[in-house]
């Protein structure tokens, strides 16, 4: 079957359904511009020793080294930077005509909520935040680009400034994923589920998708490259996120 095919029974799902999950990657991202950092030419594989800087073990032993090398390595100062594209924005648009959605994302950009997406499962953490280890004052992107080793300026009831270095709101390598039994009990209640973006090659996150190909759950893939996990889709479309749910939004309003 040919794209356009495909693309016309994605845009008929998507009609039908009433709740609908969105499973999304890097390649999402990637369309305005944000690095991928597993790709071939990626932070992450270029350089093994990253994943050492950007670990709990490396925070908890020199949090002020983690965060000169944790700026270094993400660009923070860039994030503001960077805007959601139509691909995010379809998907709010979505909400907005009355459809449930819900999306589970492996980035940690926070542009499905800068979209304006209600329901987003960041299950690998934000960029955008920080928190108190103490308190748990949670301090946005302007606080963390303003100061070199952000900390806590809550002031306590000794009125004493907390002044704890704050940890990023990201998983950071040794930790454990976040939202994944809301992200698993969303994914069993919609009635269409779909992957953008993503090799599904990073766990235990990919056992989502595998346990909605266990189900009826209709599922569809739309990634530039194959994956090892596309006999889990009733279908896959070979694009690019924006180009293809541009002729989904074309077909909705047909």
């Amino acid at each position: 079957m040919s794209i356009l095919e495909h693309i016309q029974q994605l845009t008929q799902l998507i009609r039908e359904a009433k709740k609908i999950t969105f499973f999304t990657g890097a390649g999402i991202s990637t369309e305005s511009g944000i690095p991928d950092w597993r790709s071939s030419n990626g932070l992450y594989t270029q350089n093994e020793k990253h994943q050492d800087l950007v670990s709990v073990s490396y925070f908890q032993s020199n949090p002020k080294g983690f965060w000169k090398a944790y700026k270094e390595i993400y660009n923070i100062k860039l994030l503001n930077s960077y805007e959601p594209n139509s691909g995010h924005r379809f998907i709010t648009k979505l909400q907005e005509q009355g459809k449930d959605v819900t999306v589970i994302t492996q980035n940690n950009d926070g542009l499905h909520t800068a979209a304006g997406t209600k329901r987003v499962y960041e299950v690998h953490g934000t960029l955008t935040d920080a928190s108190c280890p103490k308190c748990k004052t949670v301090y946005d992107l302007d606080h963390i680009n303003n100061n070199d080793i952000p900390r806590c300026i809550r002031i306590n009831s000794k009125d004493e400034a907390c002044n704890f270095i704050l940890r990023p709101d990201i998983v950071l390598f040794g930790d454990q994923i976040k939202h994944y039994n809301e992200s698993l009990d969303n994914a069993y209640a919609s009635d269409l589920f779909i992957v953008m973006g993503t090799s599904l090659e990073v766990g235990p996150i990919n056992s989502i998708p595998q346990y909605i190909g266990r189900t009826d759950i209709p599922m569809v893939l739309i990634n530039k490259d194959k994956t090892n996990f596309d006999d889990l889709f009733d279908f896959c479309i070979y694009s690019g996120i924006g180009e293809t749910l541009k002729e989904v939004e074309k077909g909705l309003r047909g």
